[in-house]
């Protein structure tokens, strides 16, 4: 038996600069967290050759080709994984639609499983590689790259992305300051799930169009990712903070679905009670609402926002792990 668990992730700064329409041009750059919020995946041997999946639903079938799920399907596709197995996913959110990178965390989670039962130890950058693969050029989702990477790598860290590749840097040295620099920004952020469920792909697929013509505000958030690196560095977390109300101001502007009137109110009500920034998690459109306020605000922010249900949540400094690894003879 296998089991793998991938960290889901915060968007700081930066997002919509990883989609390789625009990385192939000029450089992009996101600063991002994993959390303590994972999706796992459970591998085991099956007796009789058939392939058995569950996740909201169960399929039992014959081939991996008639398999439905379509990143177990494709993941099996990719590690050569033919069948003889049964695989359930689980995740601590609702699997699509929460703007914490949840796809592409199933997908490296399901990579890692796979990979290990198969006797192979991937590197971080091969699982994001692999799951940038299945998402973007087997699936065709129009999607950045930014996911998979938190997913695989964790931590706090800084994204370059460029026409060479990919790079994850860390963003402080290891060490108790850093360990109290991490605590004390995760005191200041908060999420609240807006209660609405959405498909990225309509939102991405207008951003996507969009590329060219937003250039200058892409460019602009860009280097907010790289600015945003440098107030953390210096331990201005407040800093940090305003850089993402201009962010999300910013972002608003990639696409008509990104906001709407309900979520722009929303965070309106927020900044009034006391955040400093914030942002819709992920595409935008729903999902999970982000904000970064003095821990002395979060009371009352809590009190304005008390229809919306709260995820508690810290940093995870970690990224996708093979919890169990047990073959018996």
């Amino acid at each position: 038996m296998i089991i793998t668990q991938a960290p889901l992730r915060i968007g700081l700064l930066g997002g919509g600069t990883d989609f390789p329409e625009y990385f192939a041009e000029e450089e992009g750059c996101v600063l991002s967290s994993s959390i303590d919020k994972y999706i796992a995946v459970i591998l085991k041997r099956r007796y009789d050759g058939r392939i058995r999946v569950g996740y909201t639903r169960t399929e039992l079938v014959e081939s991996v080709d008639a398999l439905e799920h379509e990143l177990v399907r494709e993941a099996m596709r990719l590690t050569g994984l033919r069948g003889g197995i049964e695989i359930s996913t689980m995740g601590d959110i609702p699997s699509r639609g929460s703007g914490l990178g949840s796809s592409s965390t199933v997908t490296v989670a399901l990579l890692h499983a796979m990979w290990t039962y198969l006797g192979q130890l991937p590197t971080r950058e091969g699982l994001a590689r692999a799951a940038v693969t299945v998402e973007r050029e087997v699936l065709g989702r129009p999607i950045g790259v930014q996911d998979q990477y938190a997913a695989a790598y964790g931590g706090l860290r800084f994204y370059r992305f460029g026409p060479q590749g990919v790079s994850a840097e860390t963003v402080l040295p290891d060490g108790a300051e850093t360990e109290l620099l991490s605590r004390r920004l995760g005191e200041r952020l908060l999420l609240f799930f807006t209660g609405v469920t959405r498909q990225s792909a309509s939102v991405l697929t207008e951003q996507r169009a969009n590329i060219d013509a937003r250039r200058p505000i892409l460019r602009a958030m860009a280097a907010q990712a790289r600015e945003g690196r440098r107030a953390l560095t210096e331990g201005d977390l407040d800093a940090l903070g305003l850089l993402m109300h201009e962010g999300w101001e910013l972002k608003r502007q990639l696409a008509d679905k990104v906001s709407n009137p309900d979520l722009d109110a929303l965070y309106a009500t927020a900044c009034r009670a006391g955040a400093l920034g914030g942002k819709i998690s992920g595409a935008g459109g729903g999902g999970f609402l982000l904000l970064y306020a003095r821990p002395q605000d979060h009371g009352a922010i809590r009190a304005a926002l008390h229809g919306l249900s709260e995820l508690e949540f810290g940093l995870e400094p970690e990224g996708s792990l093979v919890l169990l690894h047990h073959r018996r003879r």
